[in-house]
């Protein structure tokens, strides 16, 4: 009996931890549809991810981040996503591959 009132303790001083942790980085979407990213520009905090999801009807896309010297991603088609994580502050700009005039920018605080 007295350890089940142990681990109920326990339990209830963790999972305020727990939570916090889980809520301190988060996941944004960014929408793609008719050429554009919605929202174009984004600030976010340090940790947190994005997400963009083509809603196109039969268009594929790449989310690449070239000034960073980095190669260009796979393309992803209609209903995929690509997902990214920011873990250092600055200003980054990206743009679709195969569509240079679709660009966009995310800001890490």
């Amino acid at each position: 009996m007295k350890q089940a009132h142990l681990f109920s303790l326990l339990l209830l001083l963790f999972i305020p931890t727990l939570a916090t942790h889980a809520d301190s980085d988060q996941r944004h979407e960014i929408k793609i549809q008719k050429y554009q990213f919605h929202p174009q520009e984004i600030t976010i905090k340090q940790g947190d991810s994005i997400r963009w999801t083509n809603h196109e009807k039969r268009q594929y896309h790449t989310i690449w981040f070239e000034p960073l010297d980095e190669k260009e991603p796979d393309y992803f088609f209609p209903g995929e996503s690509y997902e990214r994580v920011f873990n250092q502050p600055g200003t980054y700009h990206y743009r679709c591959g195969p569509h240079p005039k679709m660009t966009g920018v995310v800001h890490v605080k």
